[in-house]
């Protein structure tokens, strides 16, 4: 399994670019909000991807425990397959 990792906002420290969307199989988004900007932005590159809202409030700091803990347990249950939803 491969990750990466990066941002819809004009600040963030990494992108996200249409390289990253066409490499992803599954397309995890903090809120609903990220999902909106992702469909807005990328449209058509994400047939036939999975996007996973995770539902986590987008206001925690890089590599916070809290953020870590809720990222593997909701994501976690999608990365088993790529079937699964």
């Amino acid at each position: 399994m491969e990750t990466d990792s990066a941002g819809l906002a004009d600040d963030a420290e990494t992108r996200l670019s249409a390289e990253q969307v066409q490499w992803a199989d599954i397309v995890f988004v903090m809120e609903k909000r990220h999902r909106a900007k992702l469909q807005r932005e990328f449209g058509r590159r994400l047939n036939g991807k999975r996007i996973v809202c995770l539902d986590i409030p987008d206001k925690y700091q890089f590599m916070d425990p809290e953020l870590v803990a809720l990222i593997e347990l909701r994501a976690g249950k999608h990365l088993g397959s790529s079937k699964a939803q």
